[in-house]
């Protein structure tokens, strides 16, 4: 089993981390803990260098690099004496050359897979996310850094604080530089200055880790209630080149927010524009884990306004509260026929407060607006404003010309106007274009002048060549149009399934974020897989994100079969065609990532039945011995009892009676552990619920308990009853006292309740010699005393059936360190009053 790590984290040198760490080692090997000191860096401190007196050192590896001799922790030598607890200095140090590891860190990993627990410390100004920031702050760059994500595996991280003036004070006294450093360490690094900043760092970094901390807790509990409010910021990024500087510019507003959850989002679009290479996209995903962002994909229908509405519709669906975008890069001339995206976002963007961030690219574009492209509603009336006033521009030119150009020049601007029509229009205002300017042309241009009369055949030519050369060109151009539009799609519905497939690929629980991405994707309000149950009574939810409000493929606005008996399904808006083809793709993957979460599952099945034989195999080996025990001292009594040879005692025979009713007890209590856990095994445990109060069945279950004398009980009478089943909760006590009592190493067993919140829990709580965090999962696992030494402890399925006991009446069983050393189990059961009152609503 792996060890835990326990940093001591500090804002700069000098604020008390060395002689933080040896105080918590003094205070474990005061508790009976095996520590050994690895290595640890005095730096000459003389309190610092008192605290190592009575722990065990272990000696220094010498390297020889360059001539001269270094000292390094000795890695083998910690690995051979296996201790419980090691003290490693200095986290981020660099090993001299010639070493195993190039870096600290890396031989604190090596002794954890060893299963040997670490303290340690480190600085805030070695951690890799903030080294460019302290560069920037104190003017001095650190050569040596770890990783943040080492230290935040770590299971405890404990901020060492001092205000700067304080550390200033310890630095002017000497505890900290030579005497010869104090004056240039004070005017410079150990500014007032600096050392704010250096706090405030340390401060927000910790913040964010006890943040993750809540949010695990959170899940765990299932709290549903909103105990506070993050900012949130979300960035988004075309895959140009002002990407890098959006997306750090983001990065930087998110940290200035108090560390605000940061969302990298990449629209996709469907207007026919160029979308970014695979490639870009590519390097913004990785741009975005540089950064601590998480990386969306998002698709945007029907040009620049669709573009601005899924992201709009994105960072409400996440809740943000703020929106980062670049500038422009298309030149102002382009501007001024479309205001582009970031224009409609702030228009839109209501209570989200929005960043326009500027770049190197911004305006550098000459392009005029892009005229091939799906005509719009805006561009249709433009078309048929221009299939009217070109026609009489040309009309207007002609006549206003006539001695200077002849006719084919008049026919030749008629043909422009109507090109350009159908450039912009299509082909309806094409049409109109053909008709009006071949109309224009004969009363105004041709012979016989102001007349609708076609004197020659020729002209009739002429007309009917505009009219065919208008729809061909229109033609063309909206073939041409739905091509790209086409192809800009596909290249979507690649670059979407590609992140649906990595996503199938790459994840330990692939389903439910697949089904997230979908929904962010489509833009739905809830996406579910539906399986038909096997007996054909309805509906069975495989996985879902979002609300849950589809139950049923037939109230649903999106129903998409993956096969027989297993439906995609969505709400929230209906899908066209394409997206619905596009969704029966990812319909696909979805089966695949169900059936290897089958397999999955199927494996861990397997796994649960070995350890099962495993567990029966060591049922019969314990139970050989642990039944025979009190059997054996039953029979012994209960044989010398009717032995007419042997003369006994009044006193004897008492003796022997009490022996062979203890015995009794021991083996009548084996017997209802055994049945208990099997029945709990089976499920077919049915407890009687009602109120119950701990201070009646406390008193009940400690009656038979053997020293129960040293059990103290410390209940108020006015602690609230719970809801619970008496017989049983008197067994989860019973078990848990005699535990306590067994593995306390004598110490007093004291009983406490209190009530939290509408939960009331009772605390059994002993000071002996306690549990290692690490073996605290393994606790209420069945047979846990195969690995004790002592043979006369039980089976080791009381601590298991209790729990199982405490979980079928509703509550929760878990275990804590006692402050000042030993082992604290608390039962939690739902107050009866708050229970009752919520059955009345």
């Amino acid at each position: 089993m792996r060890g835990e790590l326990r940093i001591h984290l500090g804002a700069a040198p000098g604020v008390g981390k060395t002689y933080a760490m040896l105080g918590e080692a003094r205070c474990r090997r005061e508790r009976g803990t095996d520590v050994v000191v690895g290595i640890v860096e005095t730096h000459g401190r003389v309190k610092t260098a008192e605290l190592l007196d009575g722990l065990e050192v272990l000696p220094r590896r010498q390297v020889r690099h360059g001539g001269a001799v270094f000292e390094e922790l000795d890695l083998d030598a910690v690995l051979a004496r296996r201790p419980e607890v090691v003290l490693i200095d200095e986290l981020a140090h660099t090993n001299a050359s010639g070493s195993r590891h190039a870096k600290r860190w890396e031989d604190v990993e090596r002794v954890l897979e060893a299963g040997i627990d670490v303290l340690s410390t480190v600085n805030v100004q070695h951690l890799e996310s903030l080294n460019d920031v302290v560069e920037k702050i104190t003017g001095v760059r650190q050569r040596e850094t770890v990783p943040d994500e080492f230290v935040r595996r770590a299971e405890q991280i404990e901020l060492v604080d001092i205000t700067p003036e304080a550390l200033r004070r310890r630095m002017a006294h000497g505890n900290i530089y030579r005497a010869e450093k104090v004056d240039a360490a004070l005017a410079n690094y150990f500014q007032v200055g600096n050392l704010i900043a250096l706090r405030e760092l340390a401060l927000l970094w910790v913040a964010d880790e006890v943040d993750v901390a809540l949010r695990r807790y959170r899940a765990d509990k299932h709290v549903r209630e909103v105990w506070e409010t993050r900012e949130r910021v979300v960035v988004a990024l075309t895959g140009g080149p002002e990407s890098e500087t959006v997306l750090r510019r983001a990065s930087r507003i998110a940290k200035r927010a108090g560390q605000a959850d940061l969302l990298a989002v990449h629209v996709l679009r469907g207007d026919g524009l160029t979308a970014a290479p695979v490639a870009a996209t590519a390097a913004l995903r990785r741009l975005a884990d540089d950064v601590g962002a998480s990386f969306h994909t998002v698709v945007g229908d029907g040009g620049a306004d669709g573009v601005t509405e899924a992201l709009l519709e994105f960072a409400r669906g996440v809740n943000a509260t703020q929106l980062v975008l670049g500038t422009s890069r298309r030149s102002r001339v382009a501007r001024l026929f479309d205001p582009g995206i970031g224009a409609r976002v702030v228009q839109d963007s209501g209570s989200i407060d929005v960043h326009m961030v500027t770049h190197g690219a911004a305006g550098s574009a000459v392009r005029l607006p892009r005229l091939r492209r799906k005509v719009s509603r805006r561009r249709d009336i433009a078309g048929w404003v221009l299939a009217v006033l070109l026609p009489v521009g040309a009309t207007t030119i002609g006549w206003t010309l006539h001695a200077v150009v002849g006719l084919s020049t008049d026919v030749v601007l008629f043909f422009l106007a109507i090109v350009v029509v159908a450039l912009v229009g299509g082909l309806g205002p094409a049409l109109l274009a053909a008709v009006l300017g071949g109309t224009l042309l004969n009363f105004f241009l041709t012979p016989p002048l102001y007349s609708f009369t076609i004197g020659e055949t020729e002209n009739l030519i002429t007309v009917i060549a505009m009219l065919v050369v208008a729809v061909l060109v229109a033609l063309v151009v909206d073939r041409a149009a739905r091509r790209g539009e086409q192809a800009v799609r596909s290249h979507a519905e690649a670059t979407l399934l590609a992140s649906f497939s990595r996503t199938v690929l790459t994840r330990s629980d692939p389903l439910p974020r697949l089904l997230d991405e979908v929904r962010e994707a489509f833009g739905l309000r809830c996406v579910v897989l539906l399986e038909r149950r096997s007996d054909d009574a309805g509906w069975s939810r495989i996985a879902a994100a979002g609300p849950p409000e589809c139950s049923r493929p037939e109230n649903a606005d999106v129903d998409i079969l993956v096969e027989d008996g297993l439906h995609l399904v969505g709400t929230g808006r209906s899908l066209p065609a394409h997206d619905r083809r596009l969704l029966e793709t990812v319909g696909g993957q979805a089966l695949l990532a169900l059936r290897g979460q089958r397999a999955n599952d199927e494996a861990l099945r397997a796994r649960r039945r070995a350890e099962a034989n495993e567990t029966r195999s060591g049922l019969l080996a314990a139970v050989g011995h642990d039944l025979r025990t009190p059997l054996t001292s039953i029979k012994a009594s209960v044989g010398s009892l009717r032995d007419p040879l042997l003369p006994l005692s009044e006193q004897d025979r008492d003796e022997l009676l009490a022996t062979a009713e203890e015995s009794a007890d021991r083996l009548a209590a084996l017997v209802d552990n055994l049945l208990d856990s099997s029945r709990l095994a089976a499920g077919g445990l049915s407890p009687l619920l009602g109120p119950v109060g701990y201070d009646e069945v406390t008193l009940r279950a400690i009656t038979g308990v053997p020293g129960a004398r040293d059990v103290t009980l410390d209940i108020a009478e006015d602690v609230p009853d719970v809801l619970a089943d008496g017989g049983l909760l008197e067994r989860v006590i019973a078990n848990l006292v005699d535990n306590a009592l067994r593995h306390g190493a004598g110490s007093p067993v004291v009983l406490r309740a209190s009530a939290h919140a509408d939960r009331v829990e009772l605390r059994v709580v002993d000071s002996g010699p306690g549990v290692p965090k690490r073996s605290r999962d393994r606790l209420f696992t069945p047979f846990q005393r195969f690995g004790d030494r002592d043979s006369t402890a039980g089976i080791g399925l009381g601590l298991s059936v209790a729990k199982g006991l405490t979980e079928a009446m509703g509550g929760e069983l878990t275990a804590e360190d006692t402050p000042g050393g030993g082992l604290t189990t608390v039962i939690s059961l739902p107050a009866a009053a708050a229970r009752a009152a919520e059955a009345t609503r």
